[in-house]
């Protein structure tokens, strides 16, 4: 009766709804494994799970009466986690056919997400060869029995969701010790807990979740804030959001790509889910790729309304840039808000604001969301169409992997045109109740740093060069509060990963991912960290590999996954969805990059296809010949690019800003890396920098045109030593 009381309770309190049942299986041997969320976890489990088991509890919950009292209504086995024999009771209880739950993070989680799971829970799983049933416990850790330090999210009753996911297996591996058996056998049981946090991820939209955290989270709860150093709550962001989606509205039509073409402010992010509001698709133009890039953006993704503002193009001086466009019709935000009516804001301020959904126009998780275009280092640019759920796919896969909080707060330096800054710092932060510093420009490398210390900031996305710019300017003290620096976009060199571990003190997470991913494919965490890999690939993703024919190390990666975006806009076809296809069948995209995936499944980047030279018959990575140059010469840039030879059928051109830097150096730093010596460049060219695109990205396209045309300038540098 006390049973049916509390269930009955439960139910009316806190709105516990359960989903998944068809999921539970019949096997006697079942582990049930399950989030930490609040000290209520055990007793909704105990209340709502469809079949009786035995609960495992750490010894000091015993000290408590209040448990000790709960814990008479369920069978549970109380357990010392330090003594070696305790996982030897719950591996006895498995084998007699008893269920048992438990909670392999062994602690309720003081950020909202996924903490350290021992290896215990993934050895007993794999001793027992017993079923494992996830089940996701969502909205407890926001009651006051939960431990997380921000009062201000808390309610008193929240809703609690329970999750059931379809049961797995974790097979016991054949590593010639215990150790590394059980450590195995953690390792399979954190990808199970990270997959089970993804796979219950909600599928939305981008402002349904942007509404949802705000139900969440509170409207007065302060959030983002730029240069104007004015910090604005989920209140007036969502206010600014509807207003300026309604001034869109004017101007387009429901599912119209519209170019935005705005700096990194605080009303960027604004538009973006305003237009998501009322289904229009944010086309995110680049303003550093000049008329020609952004003309050839608007012509593929058949673009006739750009949103501008006259301050931004005033100060960032592209008044010959927006002169030099055709066929499109440029509205400033300015000129704009004299179309909001009278009765436009008594819409906002007497409907909208207060009944958002009901405001506003319904999209699906299938519909286009964004344009994001590739840097062009190709040719022509091609427009990549994500999805509202592929966007949102991607963020909860880095909520699985990475404990992200409202504690936290993010410097946001990557231009908003860019998947990266698109997708972690505009959407991400919004969406999951992160604060959020948003900085209009990477390249202020003395004053970021600065920021970074006076805002308080605790996590930083950068690009390997941005990073090495930031730790020569960087006071030792300035970023005494990061948790985390994660590198992508390029590789990240070995120089800065030293100088921030020395002078900093922080370990840098290199992550990989590409455009046509929303971005990220991989990426290393504090729980899973290798030194030159870039982690391991997101939760939920399929991985394919196709060797290459004269490339012996590596093999081409495809990719599947929900993350994956609908397909692209191209220059012959402009404004029609070309969805990813390979030969491995539809949905399927083909990075273009060489990789190794070692047994722990943490990947290695070898190169691009497109960047190996066929030299004299043999297959060279244009990557490792920038590494060789690296070593020879640490402290200065290099890039390497190729030119067509008659009788080699391809020569290597190092570019450098070292004038010092030889063929004899490079042969040099070749033979201790163990590289071949078809690995050294034949050429060098030195130059005052190299070009780079506005994502932070060296620009390989301009390196190579430099090259085919510069046949009478190029120094041969084999001949300047025979000389001297």
């Amino acid at each position: 009766m006390i049973t049916a009381i509390l269930k009955m309770i439960c139910r009316l309190v806190f709105r516990v709804q359960v989903s998944g049942l068809a999921n539970v299986p019949k096997e006697k041997k079942l582990l049930i494994i399950a989030n930490h969320e609040s000290f209520l976890d055990g007793l909704l489990l105990g209340l709502f799970l469809p079949i009786p088991a035995t609960f495992v509890v750490n010894t000091s919950v015993l000290n408590r009466w209040i448990f000790r009292q709960i814990l008479r209504l369920t069978p549970y086995l109380a357990v010392d986690p330090s003594s070696p024999l305790a996982m030897k009771k719950v591996i006895k209880l498995l084998e007699s056919g008893k269920p048992v739950v438990i909670f392999p993070e062994g602690r309720i989680t003081l950020t909202g997400s996924l903490m350290k799971v021992y290896d215990g829970t993934g050895f007993v799983a794999a001793k027992t060869g017993a079923t494992i049933l996830p089940v996701r416990i969502d909205g407890a850790a926001l009651s006051y029995f939960s431990r997380l330090q921000n009062h201000e999210a808390k309610k008193l009753f929240p809703k609690v969701t329970i999750t059931i996911l379809p049961a797995s297996h974790i097979e016991m591996t054949n590593a010639p010790t215990a150790k590394a058996r059980r450590k195995l056998a953690g390792d399979a049981m954190r990808r199970t807990m990270q997959n089970m946090m993804f796979s219950s991820a909600p599928v939305n939209t981008l402002f349904s979740a942007f509404l949802d955290a705000i139900a969440m989270y509170g409207r007065k709860t302060a959030l983002v804030e730029d240069m104007r150093q004015v910090e604005e709550t989920y209140g007036q962001l969502l206010k600014k959001s509807l207003a300026l989606g309604k001034l869109a509205s004017k101007v387009s039509k429901p599912h119209e790509n519209i170019g935005v073409l705005m700096p990194n402010v605080t009303n960027t992010i604004c538009l973006i889910f305003g237009m998501s509001a009322f289904t229009r698709v944010p086309a995110m133009l680049n303003y550093t790729a000049g008329s020609g890039g952004i003309q050839n953006a608007c012509t593929v993704a058949k673009i006739h309304t750009i949103i501008s503002s006259r301050e931004f193009i005033t100060v960032a001086k592209l008044e010959t840039v927006i002169d030099g466009l055709n066929n499109v019709k440029v509205f400033y935000l300015e000129d704009l808000r004299a179309k909001f009516t009278w009765l436009d804001k008594i819409w906002l301020m007497g409907y909208a604001v207060w009944l958002p959904r009901l405001a506003t126009k319904k999209s699906k998780t299938t519909d286009p969301a964004v344009v994001l275009f590739t840097s062009g280092s190709e040719g022509k640019p091609k427009g990549v169409v994500h999805s509202h759920g592929s966007i949102l796919a991607n963020i909860a896969q880095i909520e699985s992997v990475i404990d992200f909080s409202i504690q936290d707060k993010f410097m946001m330096v990557l231009p908003l045109f860019h998947a990266f800054g698109f997708t972690n710092g505009a959407i991400m932060p919004l969406v999951t109740g992160t604060r959020l510093f948003i900085y209009p420009s990477p390249l202020h490398y003395r004053v970021i740093p600065e920021v970074i210390y006076d805002k308080g900031c605790t996590v930083l996305f950068g690009t390997s060069t941005f990073l090495s710019n930031y730790a020569k300017f960087a006071n030792p003290y300035d970023f005494y509060k990061l948790r985390y620096v994660v590198a992508g976009a390029e590789r990240l060199s070995e120089e800065v990963r030293e100088i921030w571990s020395d002078k900093f003190g922080i370990r840098i997470l290199e992550g990989y991912g590409a455009t046509e991913c929303a971005p990220v494919l991989a990426v290393n965490t504090p729980m899973a960290n290798r030194t030159g890999s870039v982690g391991t690939l997101m939760p939920g993703l399929e991985a394919s590999l196709e060797r290459v024919p004269g490339i012996n190390h590596g093999s081409l990666l495809s990719v599947r996954g929900p993350n994956v975006m609908l397909g692209y806009y191209l220059f012959d076809n402009p404004g029609v969805i070309q969805p990813p296809n390979t030969e491995l069948g539809p949905h399927w995209y083909n990075t273009g990059d060489i990789v190794e995936i070692d047994n722990d499944g943490f990947v290695f980047i070898k190169g691009r296809v497109k960047r190996f030279a066929k030299v004299a018959g043999e297959m060279v990575s244009l990557e490792t010949v920038e590494t060789i140059a690296t070593q020879a010469s640490p402290d200065y840039q290099h890039a390497a690019t190729t030119q067509n030879d008659a009788q080699r059928g391809e020569n290597i051109v190092l570019y450098t800003t070292d004038n010092a830097l030889t063929r004899e150096q490079l042969s040099i730093s070749a033979k201790i890396a163990g590289s071949p010596e078809l690995a050294v460049a034949r050429k060098i060219i030195v130059i005052a920098e190299l070009p780079m695109l506005g994502t932070g990205k060296t620009d390989y396209l301009t390196l190579k045109q430099m090259a085919e045309n510069a046949d009478t300038d190029l120094i041969d540098q084999s001949a300047i030593e025979n000389k001297t």
